[in-house]
This record gives structure tokens, C-alpha cells and sequence, in this order.
């Protein structure tokens, strides 16, 4: 059997990691024999998570702009050059047959110089609004695989292919895993689990408004589970004294803990929205506002259009949370047609389409 390799670069958050190392355990369970090497930002989390999960990492010196004047966007021009020169190096070196990119600060200068050698390239576009890089990327790329319909306006229709985004496969069957997650996070099985979810950074607006509603949120008779970020442990971390409250600042049993929530309170980052409509768990969504192009909002309102979740703004958050909130806890037939409607929208082959994807093309190239 010939000996594939292949490049997969995406990073900055899990919402980029996760996808490319899915896809990267789908190919090397179907090519044993194949080398794959990721390429990422330097001292962003792809750098620990990437060898976790048992592959090589490349690093370059990449950071996206600031919405604000900083020092960092001066350097930008000088760093974006600096990765491009560097990925020159990387991909002529390993000679790729496919480069994947998953988003992210460094897939796009990987991409793009995949692009100019002539070797060919797989996009996979997870929001429902793409970025300005993925949008320019898209004129070279061979093949671009979507999450969401009707992204004929930004993309080449002939290169597009609906797929949905990577999910750990650990996720696609958590309905058996209730008492399994109960005995892990020590948990009442009488009581309704509210699960919070910021992202594997963190969200700020989110953390506030759960520590500001903590006790009302309690005498609702819940329990809540709160993934308040890496950034925000230390501050959010007293709260893990109160009853019925475990603060994490990492979940690494997702399927457990979606298996023990009643109720998801979560960011729309493409990631986030995937794997609840594979739980379908009834969610309130809360998008950050400070993504490019407002994406967030945009991914969880293709949701809310096929009435599987609830929408709240930021700066809604605190006129209208309590009410919603317990408007939901209090309706069953709420819950169930949320969770019913979600789970329709998911994806569950995402990954292995994704590599039949990237197989036909290596054999096109090939042949």
C-alpha cells in the first residue's frame, strides 16, 4: 500500500484543534501506514494538544490582527511573512500529497503555500459565516467542505460539499452514559444538571452572569456544572465551595458531561453548535460578539431558524435570562422539541465524509 502523507493545520481554540485531529484518526485508522504532521501557531494550545493526541506539530510565529490599534498589529505584516517563508520550508521538506486546513492563525499561510507548489488542498469551512482567509483560499482550493447550506454566495458551488463539522466519536452515542456520568461528576440524580459552557478559553460575559445569578440559578433546585475557561479558573474558582457547583476550567470527558446536562447554556462557536446538535440537548446559546463577522450570532440563528435553540444576545442577558432560563427549566415539552429539533440537524458522519473527501482527491491525483 502506497504511503500517504498529509498536513493538517488549524488552531487557536478547541473549535479548530478538535476537527483536524478527528480528521487525523480517520485517516490513520483507514492508512496505518500514513505520516501525518500538523502545523500550527506557536504558544497556542494546538502546541500541547496536537502531541496529547499522539502527532508531530510544527509551530509558526502567527497571530491574527487586533480589532484595536496595537503593537501586534504592526508586526503583523512582518510575521505573516515570516510563516509563509517558514511553511515554504515545512511543506517542501515533507512533500504532502493533501494539506487540510481547519481554520485557525497558521492554516491559512500553510494553505496558501500548498496552493502556489501545485499540491492540493481541503478546506473545511465549520461556521455558517466564512472568514475573510477561508473566502480568499477558496478560489485555489481543490476541495471545501461545509457545515451549513447556502454558502453559494462565498464559496465556488462546484468545489462545496456539505458535510458537517469533525466531532470527538466518543459523542455519537452518550444517551447509555447517564448513571456512567453521574457516578463520575458526583452528581444528584434527582436534580436537573446545568451545564455551562464558555468555550475551551473561556467567556467572559458568560462567567459573569453565572456568578452574578449563582444562588438565584441554585434555588431553582439545580446543580450546575461551569466550564468557566483556562483564563478565568483562578477567579471563578472560590465558587466550587458551594453546594451543587463543580467549576472546571477543562472538560476532558465531553461525552459524560453531555450525557448528565438537562439544560446547555453555552457560545456558538461552529465546534459547540456541532456536537449539541449530535447530543441534542436543549441549549440557550449566547454568541460572543468579538468573532469576525459576528459568526457566532450567525451560526446559532441558523439554529434558532429551525426552531432547536434559544438565542440570547449579550445584551439581552440581563433583562431577559431569568425569565428564559426558567421558562425552559419549567417546560418539558419545551425541552423535548428543542432537543428533538437540534439533534435533526446533525451530522454524525462529518468525519468520515470529510476523509472520503480528501481520499478521492489524493486518487485523482494519482491517477
Amino acid at each position: 500500500m502506497e504511503q500517504y502523507k498529509f498536513i493538517l493545520s488549524g488552531g487557536g481554540t478547541g473549535g479548530h484543534i478538535y476537527p483536524a485531529i478527528a480528521i487525523a484518526n480517520e485517516l490513520k485508522s483507514r492508512f496505518p501506514n500514513c505520516k501525518i504532521l500538523f502545523v500550527g501557531a506557536k504558544d497556542k494550545m494546538e502546541m500541547q494538544k496536537v502531541p496529547q493526541a499522539g502527532y508531530d506539530i510544527k509551530g509558526l510565529s502567527i497571530a491574527g490582527l487586533q480589532r484595536k490599534i496595537t503593537l501586534q498589529n504592526a508586526m503583523f505584516p512582518f510575521k505573516l511573512l515570516s510563516s509563509l517563508v517558514k511553511s515554504f520550508g515545512i511543506v517542501q521538506q515533507f512533500k504532502p500529497d493533501v494539506v487540510i486546513g481547519t481554520g485557525g492563525f497558521a492554516s491559512g499561510a500553510v494553505l496558501k503555500v500548498a496552493s502556489i507548489l501545485g499540491i492540493a488542498t481541503v478546506i473545511q469551512e465549520q461556521n455558517s459565516y466564512p472568514g475573510i482567509t477561508n473566502k480568499l483560499l477558496s478560489k485555489k482550493a481543490n476541495k471545501i467542505c461545509v457545515a451549513y447550506e447556502n454558502l453559494e454566495q462565498f464559496f465556488p458551488k462546484d468545489k462545496m460539499i456539505l458535510t458537517g463539522n469533525p466531532v470527538r466519536q466518543d459523542l455519537i452515542s452518550v444517551d447509555g452514559k447517564r448513571n456512567e456520568a453521574i457516578d463520575y461528576f458526583k452528581l444528584d440524580a434527582n436534580k436537573k444538571t446545568i451545564l455551562i459552557l464558555g468555550g475551551s478559553l473561556g467567556a467572559r460575559r458568560i462567567n459573569q452572569l453565572i456568578a452574578k445569578e449563582i444562588d438565584w440559578l441554585l434555588s431553582q433546585n439545580v446543580q450546575i456544572i461551569w466550564q468557566c475557561g483556562k483564563l478565568y479558573f483562578e477567579d471563578y474558582k472560590p465558587f466550587s465551595g458551594k453546594e451543587n457547583v463543580q467549576i472546571l476550567s477543562f472538560i476532558d470527558r465531553m461525552d459524560l458531561v453531555y450525557a448528565a446536562a438537562d439544560i446547555v447554556i453555552s457560545r456558538s462557536g461552529a465546534s459547540s453548535v456541532s456536537e449539541l446538535a449530535i447530543v441534542g440537548k436543549p441549549v440557550i446559546f449566547i454568541p460572543s460578539p468579538n468573532v469576525a463577522e459576528d459568526h457566532q450570532t450567525k451560526n446559532a440563528q441558523a439554529i434558532v431558524n429551525k426552531q432547536g435553540a434559544i438565542l440570547l444576545k449579550e445584551s439581552q442577558l440581563d433583562s431577559e435570562f431569568k425569565f428564559v432560563f426558567e421558562s425552559l427549566l419549567n417546560d418539558k415539552a419545551k425541552q423535548e422539541d428543542l432537543s428533538k429539533n437540534i439533534k435533526q440537524l446533525a451530522l454524525p458522519n462529518a468525519t468520515k465524509d470529510i476523509v472520503d473527501e480528501i481520499i478521492k482527491l489524493v486518487e485523482s491525483q494519482k491517477s
